[in-house]
């Protein structure tokens, strides 16, 4: 083909008439065929701009597919795949010169004719491809044996019981004791390929046959190689000194310059190290795994980004991986921001005590950056910081409060929210700051910044002063605001009202007649209703509710449960990496891989094996619920009897005997949704999630309020 500048002019939407007369001149004096091949190339140009009309040129077509140009016939061959489902009685016709060139002197047109009809989704095509096909997978040029490997999979997504019911699938067996690593390769592709679309198609690979494989890798191309790694993922080791002598063999292709063999062979190591026992050799593989991943950063920005979201992953299941190569994760002036923001998740994992003052230092440079998105991810990271490493708190919460200072208003809401979750983190350690966060009200007008305010507020009803001008200032647009800060500011005016009841007894009937006579929302009309019913019942009770302890709450990064992690380690390097999803979601089509069990396989270090539950998570910043757990007594009153009570009085209660429930003398109700904490069945407050759905679960300190950046 000329090149690209030339074939430039090449795409105009060309009358079919002028390309027909194009194609047909020329005779006898254009020996080289000058003008078909200008015609050709034509057609295909306007065949690539999806121009239809070209399907009318189909018989002129099959009358140039006979003149012996390898050129011509690749244009050709071209045209014929792209329209013979739209035209395939004229395809048809093509079909004596397909089976001839078989029979060509070049392999190279041997190779391009079985390949064109085996393209061809059209049923007489498929059946006459077979017999061509097993002829040609025993050719003596290399080149058409690994064309017709790879037709043999071709075939088996056209007719899979067609090939089944042939000798096509022993014949690809067969070539894996072929003399070229590319045809073995091409066999080992085709094969997989197969598999991965069977049911009833087992691939079984021992130690032998992944020995002999490993032996001829270097002499693969990359895409090879590449096929090979795959292969050895069927590979189910059952000795331990089989995984580690085969994961030390392949261990070389880390250093390969592309990166899908990098990535591959990560895989493959990382799948061999569940059959590997000594945790010295574990850590000495971790190590050899580090390297790799650093140099694929060199890269483009799209090969950069699968490569951290591919560590992303494996840190999860190898936190030995990358632990002292934090550096190299951060952010380059020029990095894309999809770039930037995984680096800041691989910062905040690798973070520790010892280089926490070299993080601050660069996530206070990132708040400072013109892109308000990325500013904003930098913030949060330095507030989970701030919660997942203690000793480094106050140092977190003095950046923080310098970048407050800046006044820049999507610093300063960001900053809000973050030191609300420090306060859950570390009650009465750091409320000093609170008088800074009320110097900024002025600067919150988005929901969740309004929220986080609003619980400072509520939370420390006591201690603020002017708490309630503070909340009475809210209030004051409570029917426009979202109904996430509604709920903030019914739950403060509750805190209010249990912590400074003379402060709070205006609000508090103002409040809960808003929210359960002027609202369309049920969560908020119900949690009206429930504080209404707690407070009519027992203050002492409400108070231990309400202003009760709150759950522990974390700074973990998202953690994938523990099948779907030990799954995504299987496919390391693929586009359900890219999404952390289970293949299925991401490939319905995909065969899930699970780890296959032998005498080798180190159970006791898989991800689930501790019994790890399912953890659960929140957007970055939302207000955890406590887990629900069976009732028990905790000398915090009757609760149990009193929720007994609350049940049987709503389910024969009236509007009219509602309305005459009083409260200081209002007749305002107010309530809530039921949920459980502190080990017995309560209403818990749960301030910024409107719409949560509540699921069991049991033990100490579970809750949905792990952040996420």
């Amino acid at each position: 083909m000329a090149s690209g500048g030339a074939d430039a002019k090449l795409f105009a939407r060309g009358k079919v008439a002028e390309l027909r007369l194009e194609l047909n001149s020329g005779g006898k004096k254009d020996k080289n065929h000058a003008a078909k091949k200008i015609a050709l190339k034509k057609i295909v140009a306007n065949m690539t701009m999806s121009n239809n009309d070209m399907v009318a040129l189909f018989p002129d077509i099959v009358g140039c597919m006979q003149i012996p140009s390898l050129e011509i016939k690749k244009m050709c061959f071209l045209f014929l795949v792209n329209y013979a489902r739209m035209k395939p009685d004229v395809a048809l016709k093509a079909l004596p010169t397909l089976e001839e060139d078989m029979h060509d002197s070049n392999p190279l047109v041997r190779a391009l004719a079985l390949r064109t009809m085996s393209y061809i989704h059209v049923r007489e095509f498929v059946e006459a491809t077979v017999p061509p096909t097993k002829q040609l997978l025993r050719d003596a040029d290399p080149y058409v044996r690994k064309t017709a490997a790879f037709c043999v999979a071709k075939l088996y997504d056209h007719d899979r019981h067609l090939v089944e019911a042939s000798d096509l699938i022993d014949r690809l067996n067969s070539m894996l004791r072929d003399d070229n690593p590319t045809v073995v390769a091409s066999a080992l592709a085709s094969l997989m390929d197969i598999w991965e679309r069977s049911d009833e198609i087992k691939l079984t690979i021992d130690y032998g046959n992944a020995s002999k494989m490993v032996q001829i890798l270097p002499d693969c191309s990359e895409w090879g190689q590449t096929y090979i790694l795959e292969a050895l993922m069927s590979y189910v080791p059952q000795e331990s000194s089989e995984a580690l002598l085969l994961a030390e063999r392949i261990s070389p292709r880390l250093s390969h310059s592309n990166s899908a063999v990098v990535l591959t062979c990560i895989r493959v190591i990382l799948y061999l190290m569940n059959y590997i026992p000594d945790q010295k050799q574990i850590s000495i593989l971790c190590r050899k795994l580090s390297p790799p991943l650093v140099t694929l950063l060199a890269k483009g920005p799209e090969v950069q980004y699968l490569a951290l979201r591919n560590a992303l992953l494996i840190l999860q299941r190898r936190p030995e991986v990358l632990r002292n190569d934090i550096r190299v994760f951060f952010c380059k002036y020029n990095d894309p921001i999809y770039v930037k923001v995984t680096k800041l998740e691989l910062i905040f994992m690798l973070a520790t005590e010892k280089n926490i003052d070299e993080v601050l230092t660069e996530l206070r440079e990132y708040a400072t950056e013109i892109d308000v998105h990325f500013v904003r991810k930098s913030v949060r990271a330095i507030g989970k910081l701030a919660i997942k490493i203690e000793p480094a708190a106050r140092q977190c919460i003095d950046t923080l409060l310098d970048l407050v200072a800046t006044k820049v208003t999507y610093i300063v809401q960001e900053a809000t929210v973050v030191i609300r979750n420090i306060f859950r983190k570390y009650p009465n350690q750091y409320e000093s700051i609170i008088g800074t966060l009320c110097e900024n009200l002025d600067s919150l007008d988005e929901p969740e910044a309004k929220s986080a305010m609003i619980w400072v507020i509520g939370q420390y009803a006591s201690r603020i002063e002017n708490s309630d001008i503070l909340l009475e200032d809210f209030l004051y647009s409570f029917a426009d605001e979202p109904v996430e800060v509604q709920l903030a500011l019914l739950t403060a005016t509750v805190k209010l009202f249990i912590q400074r009841p003379t402060k709070g007894q205006e609000l508090v009937p103002k409040v809960l007649k808003w929210a359960t006579e002027d609202t369309d929302n049920p969560d908020l009309r119900d949690r009206g209703y429930m504080y209404w019913r707690l407070l009519s019942s027992d203050m002492a009770t409400a108070k231990a509710i309400v202003m009760g302890e709150k759950p522990a709450i974390t700074a973990e990064s998202e953690k994938l449960d523990p099948m779907t992690l030990e799954e995504m380690c299987l496919n390391v390097g693929t586009l359900a990496t890219v999404y952390l999803k289970p293949v299925q979601q991401v490939f319905r089509s995909a065969r899930p891989r699970r780890l296959i069990d032998s005498p080798a396989l180190q159970k006791q270090t898989l991800p689930g094996a501790n019994g790890m539950e399912n953890k659960s998570l929140s957007a970055f910043g939302m207000e955890g619920q406590s887990a629900i757990r069976p009732p028990q007594s905790n000398g915090n009153g009757n609760l149990a009897a009193a929720v007994d009570a609350a049940d049987q009085f709503f389910a024969g209660v009236g509007n009219q005997q509602m309305a005459q429930m009083h409260i200081n003398g209002q007749d305002d109700g107010f309530g809530g949704s039921p949920t459980m904490g502190r080990g017995e069945m309560q209403y818990v407050v749960n301030q910024n999630a409107p719409e949560q759905i509540y699921h069991p679960t049991t033990g100490q300190g579970s809750n949905g309020d792990l952040l996420m950046l």
